[in-house]
């Protein structure tokens, strides 16, 4: 449902974060409320606290302080006076401001770790249904890594060919089965670039190189 990156605006559908939208983020069940709004089209604090396992009441709370952070609204034509249905603004997220991570650390870090545990847990529910998937299906099943050694350039470049492969299929959306062929369904296609800098080495101590031999822990590799 995030899509991170540093290239200036971003498309019609998108939000792009600043602070004060960062800050409403920052919360794992506010991450996959807006998930789920923007998969499955608008609905009840009810029905989302039943799917995503919590109390209609903490669901509530956070769809109004998303609603007031302008990431869900108030589906009118379906409200009435008993239930109040909610639905997504936006179809992406874009974090693209290179300096709001400096700014706003903790608030980065906590919505991008509920990013990934919103990941980790639509792989494991994925898993969860593999076996009983019609065959057909199952074969397009994918968990692949590959570790490349790039320059931040071709880092960059990586990402964007990533992107623009994904970009000439046809996107998800609620109103997206009316206009897809028979037998097409949902597919999530999930991809990370996580760079890993090698550890610097140590530099030579009175002791020979490392300096003072370790008496606890272990050695990084």
């Amino acid at each position: 449902m995030a899509d991170i990156s540093e290239e200036p605006g971003a498309g019609p559908d998108a939000v792009v974060l600043d602070a004060r939208g960062l800050r409403a983020l920052a919360h794992p069940l506010r991450v996959q409320l807006v998930g789920v709004l923007r998969r499955y089209g608008p609905s009840t604090a009810t029905r989302l606290a039943e799917r995503l396992g919590v109390n209609s009441g903490t669901a509530s709370y956070h769809l109004r302080r998303l609603g007031a952070a302008g990431f869900v609204e108030e589906d009118a034509e379906r409200g009435n006076a008993r239930e109040r249905w909610w639905r997504a603004v936006h179809r992406t997220t874009e974090l693209n401001d290179a300096g709001l991570a400096d700014r706003e650390p903790e608030a980065t870090l906590t919505y991008l770790q509920s990013v990934a545990s919103a990941h980790t847990l639509r792989t494991q529910q994925t898993l969860d249904e593999l076996r009983t998937m019609p065959r057909p299906w199952r074969d397009t099943f994918d968990m692949s890594d590959w570790v490349l050694r790039l320059t931040p350039e071709e880092a960059l470049a990586l990402r964007g060919e990533f992107r623009a492969v994904v970009a000439r299929y046809r996107t998800d959306g609620p109103e997206a089965a009316a206009r897809a062929p028979e037998g097409a369904e949902r597919v999530t296609v999930v991809t990370q670039l996580l760079p890993e800098l090698d550890a610097p080495a140590p530099a030579d101590g009175p002791d020979g190189p490392g300096g003072p031999e370790e008496t606890t822990g272990t050695r990084p590799s």
